[in-house]
């Protein structure tokens, strides 16, 4: 019999075994732990809402609504707006461009 094969497996599991953390703990080592509160029940589903189907309106209704409101931009900017902000975005300067000025230009 080939002693080989079998030599490596049994030195590498005693290995194992006598290492510190593999060792199980006694009973009296588990009593002395501080014994934990068990966590609270808290379910997945306590914020839940269920789906409500929204009133279809006729389209043509809904185009002339987006109209009135002010179109596309209208959503653009509610879009920009921080979330529970009512406030008016800020101004903007009338020139973007102000604060850059042209690099030097290196003389020939």
């Amino acid at each position: 019999m080939n002693l080989r094969f079998i030599s490596k497996p049994l030195a590498l599991l005693a290995a194992l075994a006598s290492w510190p953390g593999a060792q199980a703990q006694s009973p009296a080592q588990a009593s002395s732990a501080p014994a934990s509160s068990p966590a609270e029940f808290r379910s997945s589903f306590e914020g839940y809402q269920p789906y409500t189907e929204e009133k279809i309106i006729n389209w043509k209704e809904a185009n002339d609504r987006v109209g009135r409101i002010g179109g596309w931009r209208a959503y653009a900017k509610e879009a920009q707006r921080p979330s529970g902000a009512s406030a008016p975005p800020e101004a903007k300067p009338a020139d973007p461009h102000a604060g850059h000025s042209k690099p030097p230009q290196a003389k020939p």
